[in-house]
């Protein structure tokens, strides 16, 4: 896990996501070009939540997430996602 120094406000939660699949099921290698956008991957950091609503997601829960949820960003190289809690569809 990595240590990212990014503190999320109220309900919204940093993502990463996890790596997109490099083979199908059945052994192809599946190019670049053709991979599906991730939809799980590892709650990094966690905002405060609103008033009268915890959060109920914390650091280091895998969860699945919508295919477009989230603002994507970068930091020191590595991908991230900041999304609102309730853009998270379960906890793994």
């Amino acid at each position: 896990m990595s240590n990212v120094n990014i503190k999320p406000l109220a309900d919204r939660v940093l993502v990463q996501p996890a790596a997109a699949e490099e083979k199908t099921a059945s052994g192809l290698y599946i190019p670049d070009t053709a991979k599906e956008k991730p939809q799980r991957g590892t709650v990094v950091a966690v905002g405060n939540g609103k008033k009268d609503e915890p959060l109920t997601v914390k650091v280091g829960d895998t969860v699945l997430y919508g295919k477009y949820s989230g603002t994507e960003l970068s930091v020191d190289g590595a991908d991230y996602l900041i999304m609102r809690e309730s853009d998270i569809f379960a906890i793994l």
